[in-house]
């Protein structure tokens, strides 16, 4: 099986060694979306944006390769602040409402540039 990197312009690039997904098969992997925006290189630090900016990278992403949240099977969220579980909760659900992947939520000491929030996703395509 052969590895397809993906990489576009419609999601930030990686600040570090690693690609911005990855699609081996029928399974599809993206690197952890910080809340920045793909345009203009602003870091979104308001809970609710910063959650909507992240699930749009990770749309963007999956896009890239031809798949949607209609085809992601699990989602990773990783926050600052437990204390944002409800504001997350509540801008997570207006992409997942009807198709509810699994999902794992862990509060964690530091993100990468001070992000409150990072999601990643696999999908099946």
């Amino acid at each position: 099986m052969s590895l397809e990197l993906i990489s576009t312009k419609d999601a930030p690039a990686a600040i570090g060694p690693y690609s911005q997904g990855i699609k081996g098969g029928n399974l599809v992997f993206t690197s952890g979306q910080l809340p920045i925006n793909p345009t203009n290189g602003e870091l979104i630090m308001e809970i609710k944006e910063a959650t909507k900016q992240s699930l749009e990278n990770v749309k963007a992403v999956l896009e890239d390769v031809g798949a949607t949240l209609e085809d992601v099977a699990k989602v990773t969220i990783f926050i600052s602040n437990m204390d944002n579980f409800a504001a997350v909760n509540e801008v997570y659900g207006e992409y997942f409402s009807s198709h509810k992947p699994a999902r794992s939520c862990v509060e964690v000491a530091k993100l990468p540039k001070e992000a409150l929030i990072e999601i990643e996703a696999i999908a099946i395509k």
